[in-house]
């Protein structure tokens, strides 16, 4: 399970995280239907918002089924999107998977570029090309477009340096955002929306490319690993800008769309996009403050300055918010902040509420403390949102 909006429970709420779950399940089911049980794998929460666009733009009411029981969530059933939007998400994210599956065979790191395992990950991605083409072509959809454009980033990787713009790093993620993004109109019979949509999507591949690159920054930079942050020789403020611009960007150009419902698309791509960016950054520079701070702020944060964190001390706010409640504190130690990664089985499809722990959490920090960190309240890594602006 990968990809950079994971949605908090509580800020969603609890019709938009229903809808949010539906668009998951159906590109999983989407998946297994299409391609196989194998193909499941390739479930994404980023993938979704192919899905959640598609529907937002189309009249009448939403598509769904009634799915069985699963696993994954907790062995209940779940009405879950179904129909061309579902569809056309478990293509793109099969393309894409392959894509990075392919990605690190032929770097030779990751599980699938170990020895043994090499040759059997490049078979597998092929087939899941092969696969994602003939869906895409029942959709309309030309899946070349994607693949031709990662087929690129290996050249365009080989041959930056030093001084080489990040974006012509970032030019063929963005590419094939873009042409995804748009074609949810096509299939929404909704012309004049592909052009902001594809912007959006071309914005959207921009802030993935260079949140994957902050994420792994330390790591790439202790193994020698290819970082286009290292290669190109920018900061970490300069990639925050990029990614305020494209935040910016986002909202501007789903403004000029037209939905039946824009309600969940905006969420996605308007607030949790923006929340993600702030958190991968606050990571980045060891502050967690800037995770609460606006965006048009972020580049103040100087590039490569190393502030740790801690948690506020435990103390009563003007507002009656009961001890614990508040964001890391700088200029003192952190320790054992989990990382998000792989969710665990139990939850990863479904939001949940420790309600030992997280129902009387009332932070003001307005922004979503308590996700990845440690829980605010009893001090147990509960690994859900509780405490953003609930007013008690």
């Amino acid at each position: 399970m990968f990809g950079i909006i994971r949605p908090c429970r509580h800020q969603l709420g609890g019709e938009l995280g229903a809808a949010w779950q539906a668009h998951l399940c159906g590109m999983c089911l989407a998946l297994r239907d299409d391609h196989g049980q194998a193909a499941r794998l390739a479930t994404n929460y980023d993938g979704l918002i192919i899905s959640v666009l598609t529907e937002a733009q189309a009249p009448g009411a939403p598509e769904r089924k009634t799915a069985g029981r699963c696993a994954l969530r907790g062995m209940r059933k779940a009405e879950v999107a179904v129909g061309d939007c579902a569809r056309l998400a478990a293509t793109v994210s099969l393309v894409l998977a392959a894509a990075k599956i392919r990605d690190h065979a032929d770097d030779g790191d990751g599980a699938f570029g170990r020895p043994g395992v090499r040759g059997a990950a490049t078979a597998l991605a092929a087939r899941w090309t092969a696969a994602s083409a003939r869906t895409g072509g029942e959709l309309g959809f030309e899946v070349g477009v994607l693949t031709d454009a990662i087929g690129r980033q290996t050249a365009i990787e080989a041959a930056a340096g030093p001084g080489t713009p990040v974006l012509t790093v970032t030019e063929p993620t963005e590419i094939a955002t873009a042409a995804a993004f748009a074609h949810t109109a096509v299939l929404a019979r909704k012309p004049a929306n592909q052009a902001p949509l594809a912007e959006a999507g071309r914005l959207f591949g921009r802030i993935a490319h260079l949140v994957d690159a902050v994420e792994d920054l330390a790591a790439d930079q202790a193994s020698g690993t290819w970082n286009p942050l290292l290669v190109t020789g920018i900061g970490v403020a300069e990639a925050r800008r990029l990614c305020d611009d494209a935040l910016l960007g986002i909202k501007l150009a789903l403004n000029e769309a037209e939905f039946t419902d824009a309600r969940l698309a905006h969420a996605l791509l308007v607030h949790e996009l923006a929340r993600s960016v702030h958190r991968v950054f606050s990571r980045a520079t060891g502050d967690a403050r800037v995770a609460a701070e606006p965006a048009g702020d972020a580049a103040a944060v100087p590039d490569g300055t190393a502030v740790a964190g801690t948690r506020a001390p435990m103390s009563t706010s003007a507002g009656g918010a009961p001890p614990g409640c508040g964001l890391p504190v700088a200029g003192l130690p952190v320790a054992g902040l989990p990382v998000a990664g792989l969710a665990a089985l139990s939850g990863v499809l479904r939001y949940y509420r420790r309600r030992s722990c997280c129902q009387d959490c009332c932070c003001q920090c307005e922004e979503c403390c308590c996700c990845e960190l440690e829980c605010c309240c009893c001090s147990e890594e509960c690994g859900d949102c509780c405490c953003s602006n609930c007013g008690n």
